[in-house]
């Protein structure tokens, strides 16, 4: 923690030059509150200090009821008052007409650095996100209950869900129905604890799945090896895996829950992506509302919103985890072919901590359909918002006409900030929560898809990922830290840059590089001088310099599953020539010093 508060305070320093402010006291708080407060002070409480910042520019105002914990002056907190007074007005706490961009930037950068910092939450906060998650299911029947009793608004969804996708789910429907859906094995973790190679060895198929992918049509290269499927077990539905919820880090306050998914259905859940991406594609609608193959229009619609005020950037809460099964049965309805495929590949039951419980969600994170599905819906149910803001029923062209200002990207949403309260409202109607520390519409601060904007202007911040390192053998906070740096230098940090190139560089070769380069390296303007070889046969210079050195598991595969592979391939990316030795994610990887280009 030592070396986390001196980094912060030779950024602090910095950052006070920068917008002329003293940091002296900020500082000397920090030492204090961690002395106390421990590693918490910083990833948890400097971003709680963050999100009422940025509260506070959306509102306009500091109000009373944020920056609990920390003492005030007049309208304002005394810690980091030197650049809060730069943006609100001191006596009043109102914001100014003209903030300081700098002095944003900075309290931004200083409150939010630890605030994903990845590393294991305490046994309490992960058995307290178990049990939120546990509550979130019942939540969700609840809201499915009082969703069926609203006819007329189901009946909307329906239409809306209709006007929207009829014809993208049509041709979904027609390439199912025509059993053209090639599958695929993804990189995760899978809940029967299949890895790498051994997934194209499965023997187990669920009765659900053979009904509309028969195992001997998915799990074989050719008619000729159908006596393999003697050793096919079909799992009845009483008899199905569960999906496994297992934590992985988020940050410090909670960790992020995700379900490991059966390999057979995570296989032909890869099957149906792949067929949701290629259409999307050809959709128009699709492709201007809900296309996540780029953040990048989140984005742009998130710069404009902050500078024309036009548009709102809204964030839900437990996002995936509030879909609920009969959402997305109700958007399906009228495809019965994709409805039943998408019911097969869906897990219904969950292993929570050793319990077995039946979900009503559709599926949580780890599912490949999980996030294509939640677009979908979250989508119909924005559109479901607009009608109501317009007060009568949505028409094509008013979809037309709002291509290029709604926006849906995973649990990230964009909307014309005229219709944001209807919107917000029906979003709850369905059973979803509106982060409103994380919404914003009235001010001139708006965040989507990891980038933030006040007025235009960028306001992004560099993270800490992992804790400073301190020998080569800490890969994981190495390679972590040289990103970190790199980000600062972007940001134009150049007095926390230097001081972190001196901490690298006791660590590992940190020789100047392009970004495109395979090192471990700093970025710069140009490539200063530096020490340099020569490659004696392409003749282009090397530098010394760390390189990550990860291999895949052992995973041997032959006969007709190495056959399989190679099938489902066909197209892709080109495979490893040892891909029928090793396959999987590393399961380690260690940092190797050597030379080879800097570009």
């Amino acid at each position: 923690m030592k070396s986390l508060i001196a980094l912060l305070n030779v950024l602090l320093i910095e950052l006070g030059a920068r917008c002329g402010t003293s940091t002296a006291r900020d500082i000397k708080t920090i030492r204090e509150r961690c002395e106390h407060e421990g590693l918490s002070f910083l990833t948890i409480t400097l971003p709680a200090f963050g999100k009422d910042f940025e509260k506070s520019l959306d509102q306009g105002r500091v109000d009373s009821s944020l920056f609990l914990g920390f003492s005030r002056r007049e309208g304002l907190p005394r810690f980091l008052g030197g650049f809060l007074s730069r943006v609100f007005a001191s006596s009043s706490g109102l914001l100014l007409d003209d903030p300081d961009i700098d002095a944003i930037r900075a309290i931004r950068q200083v409150t939010l650095m630890f605030g994903k910092i990845k590393l294991p939450c305490s046994p309490e906060r992960t058995q307290l996100a178990f049990r939120k998650y546990l509550e979130c299911e019942q939540d969700v029947r609840l809201a499915d209950q009082l969703l069926l009793s609203e006819p007329n608004r189901v009946q909307e969804f329906r239409r809306i869900g209709r006007l929207l996708w009829a014809d993208l789910f049509a041709e979904m429907d027609n390439t199912i129905y025509h059993e053209l859906i090639v599958p695929r094995h993804g990189p995760g973790a899978t809940a029967d604890k299949l890895r790498g190679n051994a997934k194209y060895n499965n023997r187990r198929w669920t009765r659900r799945l053979d009904e509309v992918f028969p195992h001997w049509e998915n799990l074989i290269p050719s008619e000729s090896l159908l006596q393999r499927m003697d050793g096919v077990t079909v799992l009845e539905p009483g008899e199905e895996v569960p999906v496994k919820v297992t934590p992985v880090p988020k940050t410090l306050k909670t960790p992020r829950l995700i379900a490991e998914e059966p390999t057979c259905m995570q296989y032909m859940q890869q099957g149906i992506l792949a067929l949701v991406v290629k259409q999307i594609a050809r959709s128009d609608n699709a492709r201007n509302f809900i296309c996540f193959k780029s953040q990048e229009p989140n984005q742009r619609l998130a710069r404009e919103g902050s500078l024309r005020g036009s548009l709102a950037t809204l964030d839900l809460s437990e996002a995936s985890d509030r879909v609920s099964n009969q959402h997305v049965r109700l958007l399906l309805l009228n495809h019965p072919n994709l409805s039943r495929a998408v019911d097969a590949t869906r897990s219904r039951k969950a292993d929570v901590l050793g319990q077995t419980i039946r979900l009503a969600k559709f599926a949580s994170m780890g599912s490949a359909l999980c996030f294509p599905m939640e677009a979908f819906v979250f989508a119909t149910v924005v559109f479901l918002g607009i009608q109501e803001a317009l007060s009568r029923p949505l028409t094509t062209e008013d979809i037309k006409r709002l291509r290029g200002s709604v926006r849906v990207y995973g649990d990230d949403i964009i909307v014309p900030t005229d219709y944001v309260h209807c919107v917000v409202r029906e979003l709850e109607a369905f059973g979803f929560r509106v982060n409103t520390a994380k919404s914003f519409w009235t001010g001139r601060f708006r965040e989507s898809c990891g980038k933030e904007y006040y007025a235009g202007q960028d306001v992004c911040l560099a993270r800490v990922r992992q804790l400073l390192p301190t020998s080569q053998q800490q890969v994981s906070e190495v390679a972590a830290t040289v990103a970190f740096r790199n980000q600062l230098f972007e940001l134009g940090y150049s007095d926390t840059v230097d001081y972190l190139d001196s901490l690298i560089e006791r660590v590992i070769p940190f020789p100047w590089v392009e970004r495109t380069s395979s090192l471990l390296g700093r970025y710069g303007h140009y490539l200063p001088s530096q020490e340099t070889r020569h490659d004696p046969d392409l003749q282009h210079p090397l530098v010394r310099g760390a390189v990550i050195s990860a291999k895949s598991p052992k995973s041997y595969l032959d006969d007709y599953g190495a056959l399989m592979k190679w099938f489902l391939n066909e197209g892709e990316d080109p495979l490893q020539k040892d891909h029928l030795i090793r396959a999987g994610r590393p399961e380690s990887a260690s940092i190797k010093i050597r030379w080879t280009r800097p570009y």
